[in-house]
């Protein structure tokens, strides 16, 4: 059964209603030797503590999407069939706009969330370049379909998860294509084209959207292969024009990274509670000062020859993303700009509750820097350092919550 499906819940929580009742009916029905007796008693309460703690598990992950598939909770899973090395430029060298097109089989993506708001679609990539082979969700705006725009290119943003992490937590836990549909409906946000590529490569470590010959290329894969497999398949916007990458977690500090060092593939970046990993054990770019070094997006951007035209949106807490943020605004230099956006501690923690209510504030931003429609100021601006009196969690997580607004409601 599927880690994340109705049937291996539904199976969890019957043995969890089960599990409890056998020591009530057959404690003192137990025969045999004192020893086989107590043996057996305690068996069924380690088998009433077990199924109720993998029911936690289960609802967790579903909430969360943490884990996609029992190889990625096992780290038996590897995505990874080659790993050359590619060069500076992560291309190897390969000439990629006389690359063939290569049309994607897609189906229905199941799991929770995934059907809301419009069908998540799912196809399976073999990069051509990276040597990945992983799956990829995409989410169609509701304009993409209709006749007036059949002829319209749309603007891309790719969306990565933290570690552990599942593709599909920006669609079944972080809701952003519920959230956003009607706001794309109404013309407050762009129509985007949601795409969400796997990003947990490797058994059991972060690849911190590195490059790393012999082991893996992540970088390539996310802004390389994927955005080659969007173009070939979707009336989507050519690099760097109109695209965006966006993430929370370690996947923010991904998004970032990857925006400053590609700004021919990338126009704007979202990051929600960006960290360095270099604290993290399993993070590969975290494993020598070259790596880290190579990853690191501010200094990236400080050794630039010149200035990205790239924009980036930071939010963060403090010691949780916001010092890095405010680090960025610092080095960059014009034609960089970086939106520095300051959550509160009573916001909450590094949670998907925190980064929920900022999707609509981080598209609202990338609506406007993409040059894809007029949000008014209070919209795209929220203040850099909001008040939190008599704010709700969900104000104080986007940015949204303001002095006059508290006031108001006292």
């Amino acid at each position: 059964m599927s880690l994340t499906g109705t049937p291996f819940l539904y199976t969890l929580i019957a043995l969890s209603v089960i599990a409890p009742a056998l020591p009530l009916v057959l404690w003192s029905r137990v025969r045999g030797p004192r020893a086989l007796r107590t043996a057996t008693r305690a068996l069924m309460l380690l088998f009433a503590q077990g199924t109720a703690v993998a029911l936690v598990f289960t609802l967790v992950n579903n909430a969360d999407n943490l884990y996609d598939n029992w190889a990625d909770l096992l780290g038996t899973g590897d995505h990874v069939q080659q790993a050359a090395d590619l060069g500076a430029d992560g291309t190897g060298g390969i000439a990629l706009k006389r690359l063939p097109k290569v049309r994607q089989t897609f189906r229905p993506a199941t799991g929770p969330g995934m059907r809301a708001a419009g069908r998540v679609r799912v196809t399976q990539l073999k990069g051509r370049v990276s040597g990945v082979n992983a799956e990829v969700y995409v989410w169609l705006p509701p304009q993409y379909d209709e006749p007036a725009y059949r002829h319209h290119e749309f603007p891309v943003v790719e969306l990565l998860p933290g570690y552990p992490g599942s593709a599909k937590a920006w669609f079944g836990s972080l809701h952003a294509n519920e959230q956003l549909k009607p706001l794309m409906r109404d013309g407050q946000i762009a129509p985007f084209i949601l795409v969400a590529p796997r990003t947990n490569l490797l058994a059991g470590v972060d690849t911190g959207c590195a490059n790393i010959p012999g082991t893996v290329n992540a970088d390539t894969w996310l802004s390389v292969d994927v955005p080659m497999m969007v173009m070939d398949n979707f009336r989507a916007e050519s690099a760097p024009r109109g695209w965006a990458v966006a993430g929370y977690s370690a996947g923010a500090h991904c998004a970032a990274k990857l925006a400053v060092a590609h700004p021919d593939r990338y126009r704007a970046a979202v990051s929600l509670s960006g960290y360095d990993p270099i604290g993290e054990r399993a993070s590969l770019a975290a494993q020598n000062p070259a790596l880290r070094a190579e990853n690191n997006p501010c200094l990236l951007l400080r050794g630039a020859p010149v200035p990205p035209r790239i924009s980036l949106y930071l939010s963060g807490q403090p010691h949780d993303g916001y010092e890095a943020a405010v680090a960025l605004e610092q080095t960059a230099k014009a034609p960089t700009t970086v939106h520095v956006v300051y959550i509160p501690r009573s916001a909450g923690g590094h949670t998907m509750a925190l980064w929920r209510p900022q999707v609509v504030p981080a598209f609202r931003w990338l609506t406007e820097v993409t040059g894809r429609g007029h949000v008014t100021a209070a919209r795209a601006a929220p203040p850099r350092s909001p008040s939190t009196a008599g704010a709700r969690p969900a104000e104080l997580a986007s940015g949204t919550a303001s002095r006059a607004g508290a006031v108001r409601r006292r």
